[in-house]
């Protein structure tokens, strides 16, 4: 018998059969305004559907397969799952197929076999003949492993067998069986073309006895050769013979399923001949009593009560297996198929099992527990359940409903109310087929914008539409309003609206443009100003059994709303699918959400743990228009169907995916790491890896990863990982994962040590700071005794400048200054010019006081060197008379208190300018001196005489005579330039035909 299930799952994936449906009928239209549809068939005749869709995840070659032609698929004990083709060998982490050829070390690319044994090696039984394997990141042939030529075969290898002691054997599809020790070969072949070893399949029974079924005869092994039984193991060939972990064996023949324990054999389970004389291939079985078979026609599920379930019929499979999460996986002619199990698998149903079209906008159910679809272009179609019924009508005008946007039972529950954008329908449930549907529009027949409806408690009906909110108290059978009707802050409130929502007391809530809004015992409550975030789009509103008001908002995830105060907000850093939440449904201590990006449950509690379900990606990752959530099943409205699956408990275990490092390389070379994990060379600090977490239903899956326990970890979503620049030292790399619903998985650890370069070890950084100790004591021995030599030298220096100082001094007050002026006194006495001698007497002493005041001193004020320059010009006057005249010009914006000059320095070149420049001539001459700025930081001084000239002067001397007074100062200069910064400059040149100038420039 064939058993209905409450999942069918009797149609396969992408392989649907055409059915045909009754018209739709449209109802004759009224004279009335209020538009009236005739519903033709609701409750008549109803088309049965024979094909429920089970969706099975295909793999094909643009998904990575290197071929669609599959021949054998395998899951190794990494939980890779592996598929052998006639262009290669491809294994699959759950996201990427890696895909092994002849240029990778394939002995051949048509694979017909994949076996691993104990050690981890994966076996390739190549349709040349040739064996292969893979085993840590490599595979080995006969070219670079001398033992595989050992197992060069006339044959091509069909069976594989481990047994107990190690030892490999291998069937072949001649008169060939073979037994590897991993060094020798003992090859077991038979003379009696009656009973050969052509296709042989061995087993070990639990006694440890060896078994090798041929296409003849059954054979047992005695250690050192095969003896015939009296038994036979007639099964229909190679594939349908399969060992099992326990030491038994099952295989199938033309009866069914049997089941064999040593020499012992039952049959288990009886099936169609027909089914296996189609081309049956590899089968799995469990416990004997269930069978999943393959064949030409498909994959066929069989069960002891008789219950017989058929998938991907018309495509031929070779091959069925299941994995270690319990997924069945189908190896085809068309690429690879996974079923998931059954507590996740999906199903759908859409235009190919009978819906009138795929896109679905809206989901509800009535009270005899039919589903109803909104469709696009006005139409409705009526699931019936349990027997999966299926019936469709189309509304009159409806092109001018477009849309279905939402469905939902009245108060009464006597009627399901639709609405469009023209506004909103009304369907009864029960009546014949006389019956009407009535429609809220209004009057003038325009289009409302509408956007969502609420039913109130009291049959009032709320619409959230473009221009505002509108509640309607009592529509009544006529559901027609007028404009007139709005009354602003009553019945109508301004402003384009998103959502309606009748929470508990007959409060209604809305979101428009302004935010959220409550209408409680008529008065209107602005919650948006409470919260910025109330504000926001908000696309649609719930209530819990506390009376919290969930809102799913437009990109800022789901706002928990409680007593006038937001008490939590959950985004995707919570884990939700996306921010931008569209649709909310809440039952049985859950909160179901429609996301952008998928769908999530989340718990009433107060941790709210959210639990994805990754595994609906495929169908539900985007596109979701409504959901309907009951006890044990969970609808989907989506555009390309009606999608529904189990609805289980909270998922409590959160099991976390398995991470493997599938490669680790450095500077382009692989890397194999042992039990104590490797070493990089000095010049080989980068590191790659390549790693996966094996989940073939979430692909959604993050990763985190350290380099040392004490650092803190880094997330990525990425499945290759390069590191450079790497310090010396030893590294702990861990590696975690986790999807959407799990913890953080387990880490995987890999250890491995960055070695030094030789100028980076302790004994060279010694030897390094050694040399640097000793050359910084040098060079501190160095700059210390230049250091001394300096300050001894400015010491050499300034007691040289002292000396000069002195010297200057001497030469200001040379003998013959001085008695040329007590010459000018006594003479002024004789003559009994008292006045004039004590003039002369006065400033003369001022000037010897005014000398030792200033040689104590190596910078002077410029007022003070004007004044003792005033005496000693004034003394030079009184001697000379209109022979002698002198000007001092001094520049006004020059503070002469503030600026500083080297004491004793004009002097001197003003007494050689009126010796040697002014009294050559007969008539004497005059100096000018001249103060002025050069420049913000010098200062010009400019002493000019209308003399002789210094260069005839110089021609007029005899041998090389020279001012002492100009040598000492020119002596200081000299060394107070040595020592200061900013140099003082002298220039002294003629001045045309006669005439001196002597330019001394001082720094500021």
């Amino acid at each position: 018998m064939e058993k209905k299930l409450p999942y069918p799952a009797d149609e396969p994936a992408f392989s649907w059969k055409k059915l045909s449906y009754s018209v739709p009928v449209q109802a004759r239209n009224s004279n009335s305004l209020v538009l009236v549809f005739l519903l033709f068939l609701l409750f008549g005749n109803v088309q049965q559907i024979t094909a429920q869709h089970t969706y099975i995840k295909h793999y094909s070659t643009a998904d990575g397969l290197p071929s669609n032609n599959c021949y054998f698929t395998l899951q190794d004990s990494k939980g890779y799952i592996w598929a052998a083709t006639d262009a290669g060998v491809s294994r699959f982490d759950g996201k990427v197929f890696e895909t092994f050829s002849i240029e990778d070390g394939l002995p051949d690319n048509q694979i017909i076999r994949l076996n691993e044994d104990s050690s981890g090696k994966i076996w390739f039984s190549a349709l040349n003949g040739q064996l292969s394997y893979f085993y840590k990141g490599r595979i080995y042939n006969e070219q670079n492993n001398k033992l595989l030529k050992k197992l060069r075969f006339t044959g091509v290898v069909i069976s594989f067998y481990e047994d107990r002691k190690g030892h490999l054997w291998f069937g072949t599809n001649k008169n060939l069986l073979v037994r590897w020790d991993g060094k020798t070969v003992k090859r077991f072949s038979s003379a009696d073309p009656k009973s050969q070893f052509i296709n042989t399949v061995v087993y070990e029974d639990k006694s440890g006895i060896v078994w090798a079924a041929s296409s003849h005869c059954l054979r047992y092994f005695d250690g050192k050769t095969f003896h015939k039984s009296k038994q036979h193991l007639r099964a229909v060939s190679y594939k349908t013979a399969a060992s099992n972990a326990d030491h038994t064996m099952l295989f199938l023949d033309y009866r069914g399923l049997n089941f064999v324990d040593g020499d012992k054999q039952q049959l288990t389970l009886r099936i169609d001949r027909s089914l296996i004389a189609d081309n049956a291939g590899y089968f799995y079985a469990e416990n004997g009593n269930e069978l999943w078979l393959a064949n030409r026609s498909g994959v066929y599920h069989l069960e002891s009560d008789g219950t017989k379930t058929h998938y991907l019929p018309q495509v031929t499979t070779s091959q069925v297996i299941k994995d270690n999460k319990e997924n069945m996986w189908f190896t085809t002619n068309n690429g690879l198929y996974m079923l998931p199990k059954k507590s996740r698998r999906i199903y759908m149903l859409d235009s190919h099992q009978g819906l009138s079209q795929n896109t679905i906008k809206s989901l509800a159910s009535d009270n005899s527990n039919r589903i109803w679809m909104g469709m696009e272009n006005g139409i409705i179609n009526l699931l019936d359940r349990p027997a999966f019924g299926l019936r469709h009508f189309t509304l009159q005008d409806h092109e001018k409903y477009s849309s279905i946007k939402e469905l939902k039972l009245n108060s009464a529950r006597d009627a399901m109310v639709f609405s469009a954008e023209f506004g909103i329908g009304k369907i009864p449930l029960k009546g014949s087929a006389s019956e009407q549907m009535a429609g809220i529009v209004q009057n003038n027949n325009t289009n409302v914008g509408l956007k969502s409806f609420t039913i109130g408690p009291d049959h009032q009906i709320a619409m959230a539409m473009s221009s505002g909110v509108l509640v309607l108290q009592k529509p009544g059978t006529n559901f027609s309003f007028s404009s007139a009707d709005y009354i602003q802050g009553k019945n109508f409130f301004a402003g384009r609206a998103y959502r309606v929502y009748y929470g508990k007391n007959n409060e209604l809530w809305f979101s428009n443009l302004q935010g959220l809004s409550q209408i409680k015992d008529g008065k209107l409550i602005r919650h948006y100003l409470n919260h910025p975030l109330l504000t926001k789009r908000i696309n649609d509103i719930a209530q819990l059994a506390d009376g919290t008001i969930v809102l799913a908002t437009d990109g800022y995830g789901m706002l928990f709303y409680q007593n006038g105060k937001l008490s939590r907000q959950l985004t995707r850093l919570n884990g939700l699918a996306n921010n931008i939440c569209k649709k909310l449904s809440v039952r049985d201590g859950y909160i179901w959400v429609i996301t952008n990006n998928g769908i999530n449950r989340i718990e009433e509690g107060g941790s709210h743990r959210i639990e994805s379900f990754e595994y609906t990606n495929s169908l539900l990752s985007n596109d979701v228009n409504d959901m309907l959530i009951e006890k044990d099943t969970v609808w989907f409205a989506t555009n390309r169907g009606l999608v529904y699956f189990a609805n289980t408990p909270f998922d409590k275990t959160r099991e976390t995916p398995k991470v493997l490092i599938s490669s680790i390389s450095s500077k382009n070379k692989e890397l194999t790491p042992d039990s104590t994990g490797f070493v990089l060379k000095p010049g080989d600090n980068s590191i790659s890896f390549y790693f996966s977490a094996l989940d073939f239903q979430n692909s959604n899956i993050l990763y985190r990863y350290r380099l040392k326990t004490s650092n803190p970890w880094t997330e990525t979503k990425s499945r290759r990982l390069e590191i450079s620049s790497l310090e010396p030292g030893n590294y702990q790399f861990e590696l975690s994962a986790k999807t959407g619903n799990s913890a953080w998985s387990t880490p995987t650890v890999v250890t491995f040590t960055q070695e030094e370069h030789f100028w980076q070890s302790f004994w060279f950084m010694a030897l390094l700071l050694l040399l640097a100790s000793f050359s910084f004591y040098k060079i501190a021995v160095y700059v210390t005794r230049q250091q001394k030599n300096k300050e001894q030298q400015q010491l050499v220096l300034k007691n040289r400048i002292l000396m000069l100082e002195q010297q200057a001094l001497q030469a200001m007050m040379n003998p013959h200054f001085v008695f040329n002026v007590m010459n000018s006194i006594q003479h002024y006495i004789n003559t009994k010019d008292t006045s004039s001698a004590n003039k002369i007497l006065t400033g003369f002493a001022r000037l010897i006081r005014k000398n030792l005041d200033i040689c104590t001193r190596s910078f002077i004020s410029l007022e003070e060197e004007l004044e003792y320059l005033g005496l000693y010009l004034s003394l030079e006057k009184k001697r000379f008379g209109d022979k002698f005249n002198y000007t001092l010009k001094i520049d006004p914006e020059i503070d002469q208190d503030d600026t500083r000059i080297p004491s004793m320095i004009l002097q001197p070149y003003i007494e050689n300018a009126i010796w040697h420049g002014l009294m050559p001539k007969e008539n004497g001459g005059k100096i000018e001196i001249i103060m002025s700025r050069r420049d913000p930081v010098h200062l010009l001084i400019e002493i000019i005489d209308d003399g002789i000239g210094i260069d005839n002067s110089l021609q007029q001397k005899r041998g090389s005579h020279q001012s002492k007074g100009m040598v000492l100062t020119q002596e200081r200069i000299n060394l107070i330039n040595q020592i200061e910064a900013n140099p003082i400059q002298i220039e002294i040149r003629q001045n045309g035909i006669s005439g001196t100038i002597v330019s001394v420039l001082l720094p500021n």
